[in-house]
C-alpha cells in the first residue's frame, strides 16, 4: 500500500509517503490509524486527534470503516477550506 501524508501530517511523521504492505490485522482505516498511533513518536503525534484528519483511500473520500486491500494508496490530510 502507498501512504502519503501531507501539510501537518508530514511535518508531524517525518516523512511525505512511503510504501509499505497492509500490516498484518488492518482491515479498515480506522484499524490503519490505531496501527498508525501504535508506531510511537511523530506518528503517534500526528494520529492523535482523529477528529482533525481526512482520509481519501484511492482518490475517494473514506471514512474510519472503509475497508482496505493491499495495493491501495491511502492519503492522510488535515480538514480543507476554501475561499
Amino acid at each position: 500500500m502507498k501512504i502519503l501524508y501531507f501539510a501537518w501530517l508530514r511535518e508531524r511523521t517525518g516523512c511525505a509517503e512511503e510504501e509499505l504492505p497492509l500490516p498484518e490485522g488492518v482491515k479498515t482505516v480506522g484499524q490503519l490509524v490505531d496501527w498508525q498511533i501504535g508506531r510511537g513518536g511523530g506518528f503517534a503525534q500526528a494520529f492523535a486527534d482523529r477528529a482533525t484528519i481526512r482520509v481519501a483511500v484511492n482518490m475517494d473520500y473514506a471514512d474510519a470503516d472503509t475497508p482496505l486491500a493491499d495495493g491501495d494508496e491511502v492519503a492522510f490530510f488535515p480538514p480543507v477550506t476554501g475561499g
